[in-house]
């Protein structure tokens, strides 16, 4: 029998949660209901009060704040209490699952408590804001997100319907997980290692894979979009992985020119931070990624584009902007406390910008393996080879660097 942790602000809506508690009861899981609201008292009784979540918070003066009732403060109060609060019964084996109904701030408060939770746990928000952007509330987790369609206002045909799914999904969550525990699968895993990868440089990172699993370990592939870097960083800082194969760090290019698959200024700094084996290649760093051509900013309107199709735009990367480029993952690369692998194909960093191809620009290229040169200290290494990025035998190469590297760190240890 598993514990599901019901949290929610049970001021406002108590009923609802109580309804929802019901159900998971009758599924047969136990029930631990954790109260974020900051109004009043809830009718029903809780495990964990209000009151207790907002000292959570670590704010000394949470009952003053309680007592101004600013919506957006209490909100912020709340929201970091139930993060701690979540956190602390997760880490005791006492929650297996968490489940919360809410509006636009219950979703704002118990989504942040969700995500400082570990990969794997189960997490569902049923939530009147599902449908629309729900990146800022589910981030670098694996939270589900389910519309209430209406709203969280009471029990009728429409929400009974929802809300008796919701608690249906959240069992059948826990109790998949619960199976996986007892039948052993994290002791049967291999050695974990990421890569990050684009279209453009796919039959790169799919060789180098094979090359990986073939030497037993097993690959996550993430996608460089933004979100994938992100995800990728978070699955590093897990603690989880054994190494990082860096190929498409193109993500640096979209945040240094405003793109829109940035994937923010922390991004190359996890694998670090975790002393981690790592390979890098400055894999697409010749585009810049935009929506549709009506959408590129004016100040670019002279430059060298590629319409990948009607929703994506490509903009060539200059040779000062990869100078710039150079510079600052340099700086990442330097930090590292186990000094990575940088590996660079001198004839093309993506397939367009091969020879004859579209973003081919040998000044541009030029200008980053400098600036890398001239940037990168004496500990991390530098390798170029004289091939396109989706050769096998840069592929090859980039696996084997990085099992090198695992190995040592292995023999190290």
């Amino acid at each position: 029998m598993s514990t599901i942790a019901i949290l929610g602000t049970y001021d406002s809506k108590g009923v609802e949660h109580a309804f929802l508690a019901d159900k998971i009861r009758a599924r047969g899981h136990r029930t631990l209901l954790i109260d974020a609201g900051s109004l009043a008292q809830p009718a029903l009784a809780v495990d964990v009060p209000s009151s207790e979540v907002a000292k959570a918070s670590g704010r000394s003066d949470w009952q003053e704040v309680l007592k101004r009732q600013d919506r957006g403060e209490c909100v912020s109060l709340m929201a970091a209490g139930a993060q701690k609060v979540l956190e602390n019964l997760v880490a005791q084996g006492r929650v297996d699952g968490v489940i919360s109904l809410g509006g636009g701030g219950g979703t704002a408060i118990c989504t942040q408590a969700m995500r400082a939770l570990p990969i794997g746990l189960p997490k569902l928000m049923v939530s009147t804001l599902a449908s629309g952007n729900t990146a800022p509330y589910v981030g670098t987790r694996d939270i589900t997100m389910m519309p209430a369609i209406a709203d969280v206002a009471g029990i009728n045909r429409l929400t009974r319907v929802i809300f008796d799914n919701a608690a249906g999904a959240i069992c059948g969550m826990v109790e998949a997980a619960a199976a996986r525990q007892a039948q052993g699968a994290n002791s049967q895993d291999k050695p974990l290692v990421v890569a990050s990868m684009f279209g453009n440089t796919t039959a790169c990172v799919t060789r180098a894979k094979e090359v990986l699993e073939q030497a037993g370990y097993e690959v996550l592939v993430f996608a460089a979009t933004g979100n994938g870097g992100r995800s990728m960083e978070a699955l590093i800082e897990s603690g989880l992985v054994s190494g990082v194969l860096d190929i498409t760090t193109t993500e640096w290019a979209d945040e240094l020119c405003g793109g829109v698959l940035s994937a923010g200024p922390t991004r190359l700094e996890a694998a670090g931070k975790m002393g981690l084996p790592a390979v890098v290649a400055p894999g697409c760093l010749d585009m810049v990624n935009f929506g549709e051509a009506a959408s590129v900013p004016a100040q670019y309107k002279d430059r060298c584009f590629y319409v990948h199709n009607a929703q994506v735009t490509l903009m060539r990367t200059t040779a000062a902007e990869n100078r710039e480029l150079g510079r600052i993952i340099a700086a990442k690369l330097n930090a590292y406390s186990r000094p990575p692998q940088v590996m660079v194909p001198t004839r093309a960093i993506s397939v367009i910008s091969a020879k004859g191809k579209p973003f081919h620009d040998a000044q541009a290229d030029a200008a980053l393996l400098q600036s890398l040169r001239d940037h990168l200290k004496p500990e991390v290494s530098l390798h170029t080879l004289d091939c396109e990025i989706n050769d096998p035998l840069f592929a090859e190469a980039c696996a084997k660097a990085l099992l090198d590297a695992m190995a040592a760190a292995k023999a190290s240890s």
